[in-house]
């Protein structure tokens, strides 16, 4: 069934995401702070174009987010000019950048007092998954909410899930991020130990990658490694922010997090040498 949508993000990830839901059949109002990008994003997919957020949810029953920082999205959620109090009662906020937890329970509570929901509700699976449309969707919020929207996310999503209450999507995308960063050192020293060994990492990957050290970072980002090319992916600046949200959470609630906090270190390592923007992947760069 046809929806009034919005869309306020047309970044790596946001693009590829509302494109899909124009491609099921919605009406999808764009908004970016880049006005040339949402004008192309219109070119490609239809729908329309806005000059700010309010004016793109002033219509639309869910308000679809996808913004880079905690800042980025109060402004849009509620700035001068910011969705919620332009959307409608009854309407649904669904963020899907990667932010704190306090500030996905800060939008909670600012949408229940204008009778709107808020669902947080980072992905994962990078630019190839949102262009693809397999992302995973970690969500926080009411189930009552959740329900009413969980069709729209399986448009882009192969997995979509409810963990809890609001904040707990962006709570289990920092557990993906913990994960990450181990895997990531972990392969980067795999590579790196094979080449001084003496080996063809080429094959030892297509070896191991059929046993128990399998990943998707091993699939997807292991020629790459082995060939230098970071000029693609998830950028080291973004990896840095997402790891301190997590190590800031551990701090509030009591966890460990040794490897997370050693790979964090490692990837300002890779930032002091130009490598902000270069895929999470150039931590094979500081073994060489």
């Amino acid at each position: 069934m046809k929806r009034n949508l919005a869309f306020l993000g047309l970044g790596t990830m946001g693009y590829p995401m509302a494109g899909h839901l124009a491609r099921a059949g919605h009406a999808v109002a764009v908004h970016n702070r880049t006005a040339e990008r949402a004008r192309r994003w219109v070119e490609a997919f239809g729908g329309r174009a806005t000059d700010s957020p309010a004016a793109a949810a002033a219509d639309a029953e869910v308000v679809f987010s996808c913004v880079a920082s905690d800042d980025a999205l109060r402004e849009i959620a509620l700035g001068p000019v910011g969705a919620l109090a332009a959307m409608r009662p009854g309407g649904t906020f669904v963020d899907h950048g990667t932010g704190s937890p306090a500030v996905a329970r800060e939008l909670a509570v600012a949408a229940a007092d204008r009778g709107l929901a808020f669902l947080d509700a980072p992905v994962s699976g990078g630019q190839s998954g949102a262009e693809a449309g397999t992302l995973t969707v970690m969500v926080g919020g009411e189930p009552s909410a959740y329900a009413a929207i969980e069709p729209l996310l399986t448009v882009y999503a192969r997995k979509v899930a409810l963990l809890g209450p609001p904040g707990s999507g962006q709570l289990t995308k920092a557990v993906n991020q913990i994960c990450l960063a181990g895997l990531i050192q972990s392969l980067a020293e795999g590579l790196r130990f094979a080449e001084h060994a003496g080996l063809d990492p080429r094959r030892v990957v297509e070896v191991i990658s059929k046993g128990a050290a399998q990943s998707w970072q091993m699939d997807h980002r292991a020629e790459t490694m082995l060939a230098r090319q970071f000029d693609f992916g998830f950028a080291v600046d973004l990896m840095r922010k997402d790891l301190a949200i997590a190590l800031a959470e551990a701090v509030r609630c009591g966890a460990a997090l040794p490897v997370a906090d050693l790979v964090d270190r490692f990837y300002a390592d890779v930032q002091a040498r130009g490598g902000g923007r270069w895929d999470t992947s150039s931590l094979i760069t500081r073994l060489s």
